[in-house]
């Protein structure tokens, strides 16, 4: 039986460095990393290019904004830890894609950002990679952004998102052997 271990907390709190490290001590060299965030302009290009250079070269990358467990099932070959970083993209990128409005992120949804079928998508997708981790016996480290402390956020579209991300955090709660919460660096046992 696998192993599911999610690692919450906010904004530069220490979630990725944590992960990865988490995951070299468990599987060395054998680490499939899914990266699940897009480079849409030269900040997060720029993100993506430091992070790629600071991930051991041995290591696994796979790209996948959307449908996450498909793309392990199809890039996997024998590692023993997949670490998801992160579970906050992979709601953005859903959520954009389905209501996100052109050009300014901050104007009006081009959809209804609470239909209820983004949500349904983005919990069907955290429930296949719950069961991934179950059925392949693998540890999977799933890395997100605990949003329900923050202030609401003034815009439509933000307040669907942390509904969302929060929902999607407690279904993997639920499934997760292990939860921690970081704080300035420091891990802390939720589960």
């Amino acid at each position: 039986m696998g192993k599911l271990i999610l690692l919450l907390g906010g904004a530069r709190s220490g979630k990725s460095s944590y992960a990865e490290r988490r995951a070299g001590e468990i599987a060395g060299d054998a680490v499939l990393y899914v990266a699940t965030s897009e480079a849409k302009d030269g900040e997060m290009l720029a993100r993506i290019v430091r992070h790629r250079a600071a991930r051991p070269p041995s290591w696994v990358t796979v790209e996948a904004s959307q449908n996450v467990a498909q793309a392990i099932s199809q890039e996997r070959s024998g590692q023993e830890v997949i670490l998801v970083d992160c579970i906050t993209f992979l709601v953005s990128n859903h959520l954009v894609a389905a209501a996100g409005p052109e050009g300014d992120p901050f104007d009006v949804p081009s959809a209804d950002p609470f239909n209820t079928e983004i949500e349904t998508a983005v919990i069907a997708e955290v429930e296949a990679l719950a069961a991934y981790a179950r059925a392949e016996n693998v540890t999977l480290i799933l890395v997100s952004n605990e949003v329900g402390s923050g202030l609401v956020p003034a815009y439509e579209l933000g307040r669907a998102y942390r509904d969302i991300l929060g929902r999607a955090n407690q279904v993997l709660a639920r499934h997760a052997d292990e939860v921690l919460l970081l704080v300035a660096g420091i891990p802390m046992k939720v589960k």
